[in-house]
């Protein structure tokens, strides 16, 4: 039977009690589809449901189908290497007694003596060429990222979860992904803020505070329908809202003539124009026709209220991500960093940088471009003092603040509210506060612990710890900063960013991200 997977009535919880999903209803089959939507809404929760790693408060899921599993990393342990990422270590560990002449004739029986070798085809499939027994430590991120992928393919599963499987991969990186997809025959749910991957899904399932809503076609398609979709509801919603009005005034009206008719009445009445009987007949059809009045207008006033909840319901509602950076008063043509001769590594007889110079002087905007594994984090951590070059000089003349890939600058047993106060310890209580609340973490959501975040929400409060100080630094280190970040949040940053006054060291391969951020010169390694 075809691989598929069948949600029925799920509902689900966040540790913090935000309710992800309520009583979705989903199915998913042999085709590629996107799951889009913002940071925290819940897309690495449903394939965490569907993989068991979580159980559902009600509901059920079904399985159909060996599932393969690719997780985000961020703040993860590297303590293993590919073998390791293969389950192959014991067998790999079998075939190398074997080749010496010291493993027991029983270890031998059910040696796959191929194995080392349709390892290195599936590892060749997305540009590595490693060792097996490489630890991931030493591995960048987008190196780590193939690494997995490989692996991943090489367990041969019929259903794929794939959670952000291009961040930190360089083109090349990406392109084996969409190959990899095109000629994919299984299932897969793809979640990704990859526009250009997007492209290539068969569906879009968008989570929002709505639920879950399917479009059939890719990112393009969705975009067309979505648009639609929201020109529609906001159409409606004006026609309730129009509707509303006109309820209200006519209701008005009608009251004010009423008021002007019995003021008529009561001074005939008081002129002794009108015989008894005829008062008392006047004064009961005066109150009738009022009571009778007044209960249809509120009928009517109920029903143009309900129309224009009904609009409103459709519509989701979005904090913005909003970004203000006060100056950060670097002077013009300031030198800022100066790199020069430097070589450096993890072993000293292998560098990964070879006699690199450059400089960046005053708000410069630099960005270190280069394939996977070609040393840009390494410039980076040489910049900021993580890493000591084998040889060569490194000078920094002004205050930075790093954002790193892991956002190793959080402590994951703290609240976001307590990193914020260690990070920026000369902000007060209020200046915290409001820091946060542009980043869209108000009242007790900045009380989260950082070690329940969604990888998205993570970036985030890394950004916000690093851009939100009262006095920003006048240099700022990123490395993939838009790594988990939906298109909404990114585009906010960027809009920040282009604000900020001081000098930018960045690396990232997204290339809309770069353009948009104004990135003067690029630094390219070999």
């Amino acid at each position: 039977m075809p691989a598929s997977v069948v949600l029925s009535d799920v509902t689900y919880s966040a540790p913090d009690g935000r309710q992800l999903l309520s009583d979705a209803n989903l199915s998913f089959a042999t085709e590629k589809t996107g799951l889009i939507g913002r940071n925290g809404v819940g897309k690495t929760t449903l394939l965490r449901l569907i993989s068991s790693e979580l159980s559902p408060k009600s509901g059920a899921i079904s399985v159909r189908g060996g599932l393969g599993v690719l997780r985000q990393v961020v703040q993860n342990d590297l303590d293993l290497t590919i073998a390791d990422l293969f389950a192959a270590a014991d067998a790999l560990a079998v075939i190398h007694r074997a080749e010496i002449g010291q493993s027991a004739p029983e270890e031998l029986a059910d040696v796959d003596w191929a194995l080392p070798v349709r390892i290195a085809t599936a590892l060749g499939r997305f540009g590595l060429d490693v060792s097996l027994d490489t630890p991931l430590a030493i591995l960048s991120g987008g190196q780590r990222t193939r690494a997995r992928l490989a692996a991943l393919i090489f367990e041969g599963p019929e259903f794929l979860l794939l959670d952000e499987p291009t961040n930190n991969l360089d083109r090349a990186g990406r392109l084996a992904v969409l190959d990899l997809l095109a000629g994919w025959r299984g299932g897969a749910i793809v979640v990704s803020h990859d526009r250009e991957l997007l492209e290539a899904m068969d569906a879009i399932v968008e989570l929002s505070s709505l639920g879950a809503r399917r479009y059939g076609g890719n990112w393009t398609v969705y975009s067309e329908l979505k648009a639609a979709e929201l020109d529609a509801t906001r159409h409606d919603l004006a026609d309730a809202e129009k509707r509303l009005a006109q309820v209200s005034r006519a209701t008005q009206l009608a009251a004010e003539r009423k008021v002007r008719k019995d003021k008529a009445g009561k001074k005939a009445i008081e002129k002794g124009g009108m015989p008894r009987i005829a008062m008392g007949a006047w004064k009961d059809r005066s109150e009738g026709t009022g009571g009778n009045d007044a209960r249809a207008a509120q009928i009517r006033r109920v029903e143009a209220l309900d129309a224009v909840a009904t609009a409103r319901s459709h519509i989701e509602t979005v904090d913005p991500l909003t970004i203000a950076l006060p100056s950060t008063g670097l002077p013009l043509g300031k030198l800022v960093i100066e790199i020069d001769g430097v070589t450096a590594g993890y072993e000293p007889d292998r560098p990964i940088i070879r006699n690199l110079s450059f400089t960046v002087s005053g708000p410069e905007r630099v960005a270190i471009t280069g394939l996977n594994g070609s040393g840009k984090t390494t410039v980076l951590k040489i910049v900021t003092g993580a890493m000591k070059p084998c040889s060569g000089a490194v000078r920094v003349m002004v205050d930075f603040a790093v954002l790193d890939q892991s956002v190793s600058l959080l402590d994951p047993s703290k609240s976001i509210l307590d990193n914020f106060r260690t990070i920026n310890p000369q902000s007060d209580e209020n200046a915290c506060r409001a820091a946060l609340a542009r980043f869209m973490f108000r009242a007790d959501t900045a009380l989260q612990r950082v070690s329940s975040l969604s990888s998205g929400q993570l970036l985030r409060t890394g950004l916000a710890c690093v851009l939100g100080a009262s006095t920003p630094p006048q240099l700022l280190i990123l490395d993939e900063p838009t790594n988990h970040l939906d298109l909404q949040c990114i585009e906010a940053v960027e809009v920040g960013l282009r604000a900020y006054d001081g000098a930018l060291l960045v690396v990232s391969h997204d290339e809309r991200f770069l353009e948009s951020i104004g990135i003067s010169r690029r630094v390219e390694l070999e």
